[in-house]
């Protein structure tokens, strides 16, 4: 029997497991007993994640779709050539805009950056992530106030909190090892800002129900009233950010009345949090996707960070402004997919970074993309449009996962070219596929994940390829290949190769990586970022910030800032209720196409779409528990859902899982100017009986 250690490629925290392996078959899958970030634990999905990929197995051999509409088996070549001839059609004819990638957060880093080699600096086209519908707001956030996307805490630092503040994030059911650590945190009290009680706030100290995306005033109200105070860190502010006269002058009209009315919450609760916050030794702050998907995404994030500078709540452990990622390799997405900035961060029309990535790659600068992808809401509108004739989706269901998700089934039906890739042919997205490229699972392949506090683990294979069978990496490799990219690859070969090239792109900058080996992280603890070339490992729990210097100009966090914007989409007479959604259970997953496979999971919920209901509002419908009834949005679509009768959710408001296809018919077409994120958290609806 052999042990080897790899890389849960689930959620973000991306645990090691120990994976017990006789006669090429997985016969026991362990927790990594001594790695820092699950420390022996791990959660129902992480513990069962050898069964995924074998019950709904499609064959190894690719597919394409005939003149009769049907799915045809091919091999991979005759497959190849097919798609070359498409793509370099359509380039021809429309130009490499015309060509779009939708990718994902849960592919190793080297796949990633192949795949953008190939479609963005070889077609020209465009590359955007599903992290886009999750993460971007915080990378945003960061890179405008501390001048790289760079999360600064270590996990550890839930566990060295005397106050934790936890808004829009419910890691009891999302992040089930993070919440352990929490607990283990006997000495802290636990605040949770959520307009929903969820299971996190069954467990809080402090549950506060604001109101559906006031939390901006929250923060804005907390900020004024902690200067009023004088419960600030004058020292820090001055020695290590800028712009914070412009914050207080800005923060100064929310009064604690004002936004008491505001978010719904009583003055005493308001002031309750300001003195959390000034008699905090430690205070941390958390946030995750209640924050990240809204309309005024990014700014509320800001007031988050803002918070945590005023008040020298960052770079000590137990501190820190700490967005949570959604998936396993949403950080290696941010950094190494050159998508939204080159390859290792830094932008498109910088020189110097074009220099050194233009080496890294052994190409000339003409060669490098020039600029942005066009970020996922744009594809999909330019899809709409006619102007984007290929679209090629990597291991993600958007057809499902897309807010406002049958503007993406009409959208596809304009293409000239649409391929899915993927573990599994049965997907929403792949059952549409004109295309359709089998790949093989994480069991079988290598790559490097960057989880959400900047740690790097790899992920080795465990067992052997099938015949036929390949990987997101050989794919793009082949593909490039026929394509004609010639030397153009030729220090790509191996996920290794690639990895290497990463690594001389990041030389120099925030998330340098070049003192990391495969060696160094197979059967390790892992290595956070940043680790340059000659660096020594002082410790498995390393956070930022600790000298007070950040990556802008003159090394000093900027508090940036907006006035609140009014809700785009505010509830009506027609439309009176608030749709919010989220995870539900520890076993769901996203779309549910891995988490499926878990059988002992899928006894835990619905197989049918359901959505929480105050019990009052229930009544007032006739609606009984476990009926069906009719959900209609405010964007002209309906679903019907099984009621879940529940106090848990306020009179005004529904809760709807994001597991089910239904959920996403009814959210809205509408994004963070800044980030693009979509808006998934507060759309009006009407509900009726049926």
């Amino acid at each position: 029997m052999t042990v080897t250690q790899s890389t849960c490629n689930i959620c973000s925290l991306a645990c090691n497991l120990d994976f017990h392996v006789e006669g090429d078959k997985i016969v026991q899958v362990l927790p990594t007993k001594d790695y820092p970030v699950n420390k022996g634990f791990s959660c129902i999905k992480g513990l069962m994640i050898a069964k995924q990929h074998n019950v709904f197995k499609p064959s190894p051999l690719p597919k394409i779709r005939n003149e009769n509409g049907q799915m045809e088996e091919k091999g991979w070549k005759e497959t190849y050539k097919y798609l070359t001839d498409k793509l370099w059609r359509i380039k021809e004819e429309y130009g490499g805009d015309s060509i779009a990638v939708i990718s994902t957060g849960q592919l190793p880093l080297e796949e990633m950056a192949i795949c953008s080699h190939v479609f963005r600096n070889f077609l020209r086209g465009n590359v955007d992530g599903n992290t886009r519908l999750c993460m971007a707001t915080s990378v945003v956030a960061y890179k405008q106030s501390f001048g790289f996307d760079a999360p600064p805490y270590t996990l550890n630092d839930i566990e060295l909190s005397d106050v934790i503040f936890l808004i829009g994030a419910n890691p009891v059911v999302a992040h089930p090892i993070l919440w352990d650590r929490l607990r283990t945190n006997t000495h802290k009290q636990l605040v949770v800002i959520d307009p929903r009680r969820s299971e996190t706030a069954e467990k809080a100290d402090f549950h506060y129900a604001v109101n559906a995306k006031t939390d901006i005033y929250l923060f804005y109200g907390l900020a004024n009233l902690l200067i009023e105070r004088d419960a600030i860190d004058k020292k820090y502010i001055e020695e290590h950010t800028e712009n914070f006269e412009g914050f207080k002058d800005i923060v100064k009209d929310f009064s604690i009345e004002m936004v008491a009315e505001k978010t719904g919450l009583a003055v005493a609760d308001i002031e309750n949090m300001v003195s959390l916050i000034q008699n905090g030794k430690n205070v941390s702050f958390w946030w995750t996707m209640g924050v990240n998907q809204s309309y005024e995404g990014v700014r509320t994030a800001q007031a988050i960070i803002n918070l945590a500078l005023m008040t020298g709540n960052i770079g000590r452990p137990g501190t820190g402004a700490n967005s949570i990622t959604g998936q396993c390799n949403a950080m290696g997405s941010r950094a190494f997919s050159n998508t939204a900035g080159l390859y290792g961060g830094g932008e498109y029309d910088d020189a110097a970074r074009r220099k050194a990535v233009c080496e890294a790659l052994n190409i000339m600068d003409k060669q490098l993309i020039d600029k942005p992808t066009l970020p996922y809401n744009v594809i999909m509108e330019k899809v709409t449009s006619g102007e984007i004739k290929a679209l090629w989706i990597v291991s993600t269901n958007p057809r499902h996962s897309w807010t406002n998700n049958e503007t993406f089934a009409a959208a596809i039906k304009k293409l000239k070219l649409f391929v899915v890739q993927d573990l599994y042919d049965d997907t929403d997205t792949a059952k549409e596929a004109g295309v359709f490229l089998p790949v093989v699972p994480g069991t079988k392949k290598t790559g490097v994940y960057i989880n959400t506090e900047r740690r790097l683990s790899v992920m080795l294979p465990v067992l052997n390829k099938a015949e036929n069978e390949k990987t997101d990496y050989e794919v793009f490799y082949e593909l490039g290949r026929e394509l004609g990219m010639g030397r153009m690859l030729d220090f790509w070969k191996t996920p290794k190769d690639a990895f290497e090239i990463m690594k001389q792109c990041s030389a120099g900058m925030p998330c340098d990586i070049t003192g990391v080996t495969y060696a160094a992280l197979a059967g390790s603890a892992g290595i956070q970022w940043p680790y340059p070339e000659g660096a020594v490992l002082g410790s498995d729990e390393r956070r930022l910030f600790e000298n007070g210097q950040y990556y802008t100009a003159n090394k000093k966090a900027r508090f940036i800032f907006d006035k609140p914007v009014d809700n785009p989409l505010p509830t009506t007479a027609k439309f009176p209720y608030t749709l919010n959604t989220g995870r539900d259970t520890v076993g769901q997953w996203h779309t549910q196409v891995r988490s499926r496979e878990i059988a002992l999971a899928q006894d835990s919920y619905s197989k049918e779409a359901y959505i929480y209901i105050h019990p009052d509002l229930a009544a007032k419908y006739g609606i009984a528990n476990n009926e069906k009834f009719l959900v209609s949005s405010i964007n002209g679509q309906s679903a019907k859902f099984l009621a879940k009768i529940s106090d848990a959710v306020k009179i005004n408001q529904l809760y709807a899982p994001i597991h089910y296809i239904e959920t996403n018919k009814l959210t809205p077409s509408l994004y963070d100017p800044f980030s693009k994120e979509p808006s998934y958290k507060t759309t009006p609806i009407a509900i009726a009986k049926i």
